[in-house]
């Protein structure tokens, strides 16, 4: 038999070429339009359409069918989503936010996974929504641990996460949520056994927390969880609820000495400077009173010589100058007035009064005998009275 006959060569059942998807539309449409409420032929007169038998029907039954069943096939992935194809339940491909398509259920099966989302994990407390309102419970379990110096420490940590790869968090270990509860955990213990207790309370609270993270962060890597820490927490760390007295008064002691260690620093800052300003002043004064002791013993050597010139020149009068300037210099500074005893006429004088008004004035009043001329005869002359003021000399 030729293949370019009419006839197939597998029978002569069917057409050796498939209909066109047309013709079977319009049959499909002839024959189950009485079973779905069709109207009448083409050409005006009612025609009774004879059900198919299910033998020739079944081909078109099968093929809306497939139609629909792929068209479950059809997905969406939103822009913050990543999705995962498996195909009997093996990973056959990942695929980014935008339309897509796959082969349904039971072949292949769609499984979205947020990426973009920030989750948490609470370690050491649970927060619990009630009536709306949300409370905090403690978890005794997870919050006590051991510090460095052997003490006690009630600490609680929130943890901030997301899914960066979508395969490993959805094969690769069976709940990744709980392992990385696991693994923080972990490293929280860690990190707080390597500190002491007031570094843990005071300025080590942002060291522990970026230590928890880098080493939880390396434990999730390892277990290729799929996961991120964005950041890590210590809402609250404390000592343990049976000695918080003992420890209040512990944190009452150390204030007290940082308050009075403030306060020597501050006596310490305001008497040093004082202490270092007499101190200058005190070796300015020194240089001073040398500068001037230096100065007096030059000028009165100087003063001497130009005494001495005098003397050779004239020796009884500069006895007699140096003689009254030694009496002026130890009379000037007593209240006692030498008064010759004959002479009467001072006695009515008011000498107390002139040397006081002498003293205010910065005046010294000195009186001395001649003692050269002690005669009787020059009565009137018996007494010199001498007026100099101490800036004259």
């Amino acid at each position: 038999m030729a293949w370019n006959d009419n006839k197939n060569p597998w029978g002569d059942k069917q057409n050796s070429t498939p209909p066109e998807l047309d013709e079977v539309i319009k049959d499909f449409k002839n024959k189950f339009g009485g079973i779905f409420g069709g109207g009448k032929p083409p050409g005006g007169s009612e025609k009774v359409v004879q059900i198919p038998s299910p033998k020739g029907g079944f081909k078109y039954l099968i093929l809306v069918a497939l139609l629909v069943w792929l068209g479950f096939g059809v997905y969406t992935i939103d822009p913050a989503e990543k999705g995962v194809v498996l195909r009997f339940g093996a990973f056959q491909e990942e695929t980014n936010p935008g339309l897509h398509w796959h082969l349904p259920f039971p072949i292949e099966t769609l499984t979205k996974i947020n990426v973009e989302q920030i989750r948490t994990a609470e370690i050491g407390f649970r927060n619990v929504v009630n009536n709306n309102r949300r409370f905090g419970g403690n978890v005794s379990s997870e919050s006590i641990m051991l510090t460095k110096d052997e003490n006690m420490i009630d600490a609680k940590f929130a943890v901030q996460y997301k899914v960066n790869d979508a395969q490993n968090y959805l094969f690769s270990v069976v709940d990744p949520d709980v392992t990385l509860r696991h693994a923080v955990e972990s490293s929280i213990r860690q990190v707080v056994g390597q500190n002491t207790l007031d570094y843990i309370l005071t300025d080590g609270r942002v060291d522990v927390a970026e230590k928890t993270r880098e080493r939880s962060q390396k434990l999730l890597d390892e277990y290729q969880t799929g996961l991120t820490i964005t950041s890590v927490n210590m809402q609250d760390a404390q000592p343990p609820e049976q000695v918080q007295a003992a420890f209040s008064d512990a944190v009452k002691a150390r204030e007290d000495r940082e308050r009075l260690i403030n306060e020597a620093e501050a006596y310490a800052n305001d008497i040093i400077p004082r202490a270092r300003g007499a101190a200058a002043r005190t070796v300015e004064e020194a240089r001073a009173y040398k500068d001037q002791v230096i100065a007096k013993s030059e000028g009165e050597a100087y003063r001497f010589d130009k005494l001495l010139v005098e003397y050779e020149r004239a020796p009884e009068v500069t006895k007699e100058r140096l003689y009254r300037e030694t009496l002026e210099s130890v009379l000037g500074s007593t209240s006692k007035v030498v008064v010759d005893s004959n002479s009467n006429s001072m006695m009515y004088l008011p000498i107390d009064k002139l040397v006081g008004a002498a003293k205010e004035s910065q005046t010294t009043i000195n009186v001395t005998p001649n003692p050269q001329n002690n005669s009787s005869s020059s009565q009137g002359n018996g007494v010199r009275n001498i007026f100099r003021t101490r800036e004259a000399r």
